[in-house]
């Protein structure tokens, strides 16, 4: 099925490789949120990064000139704090991150702990810590249940490639032999957990991002319609190698405009 102009009723779009790249907005991304708003699109934006709360994502948007609300920005942490608080409401957590993930737990009647808790929940961090990766790998051999935001292994820096979340959680089942459940993409999860933030259905609902093996197969999975941009990760040569099609393949989020 392909996607048929004004169609689409619900929009999610990843934000790095689509909407930015290196905290510069891509063309025809202003341009692409505008005609969002003006249709009366219900739309999120996602990302695996963990880092930041939605009002700083914002803030950096809007410093890139792109002007998208806090409560239209849907991250790793988020779909997480949401996922536990399905699980087992008012639970407790051993945390490594920053403030996208405390807060998105405490928010969600999370209590923050290091001592027996129900979870130990791994997700980015700028700095990860021994004493903290210790804790961790104590807690989880004590029986706390063991949760990373997403499976990234890697990354970007303007020196190259940092390790991130996946990295440290195989270090952590290494040590402990327990693997995570990442609650991020490509789980498909985060993108149903995203949909009902905005009461979207999967027919209706269409999903842009710029890598394959993680926006275009989740996106699938979840029954959506799915368009990748090659602006990002992957390049239109490395579409074939891979066993799923996106509905649409289009070169820049500047091609979507006209679709909405």
């Amino acid at each position: 099925m392909t996607i048929e102009r004004g169609r689409a009723e619900c929009w999610l779009t990843d934000m790095d490789g689509v909407l930015v790249h290196e905290g510069q907005a891509l063309p025809g991304a202003a341009d692409f949120l505008a005609r969002l708003v003006e249709a009366g699109r219900r739309f999120l934006v996602l990302t695996n990064n963990s880092i930041f709360t939605p009002r700083d994502l914002a803030a950096r948007l809007s410093r890139s000139g792109l002007q998208v609300p806090e409560e239209s920005i849907w991250t790793s942490a988020l779909a997480t704090a949401d996922f536990l608080a399905s699980q087992l409401p008012g639970g407790s957590a051993y945390v490594i991150g920053e403030a996208g993930l405390t807060t998105a737990l405490h928010e969600a009647g999370y209590t923050l702990t290091d001592t027996d808790p129900d979870y130990v929940v791994l997700g980015e961090t700028r700095t990860y810590s021994f004493e903290a990766i210790t804790r961790a790998i104590r807690l989880i051999g004590a029986g706390a249940r063991f949760i990373a935001t997403n499976p990234d292994v890697t990354g970007p820096s303007p020196e190259g490639p940092l390790p991130a979340t996946g990295s440290v959680a195989a270090a952590i089942t290494a040590a402990t032999g327990a693997k995570p459940y990442f609650v991020g993409k490509p789980n498909p999860m985060m993108f149903r957990s995203a949909m009902n933030r905005i009461e979207a259905h999967s027919e209706t609902t269409v999903m842009i991002g710029d890598r394959m093996d993680t926006d275009v197969v989740a996106g699938i999975e979840a029954g959506l319609e799915t368009i990748l941009v090659l602006t990002g990760s992957t390049t239109a040569a490395d579409v074939a190698q891979f066993p799923f099609r996106p509905s649409r393949v289009l070169a820049s989020i500047a091609d979507v405009v006209e679709l909405v």
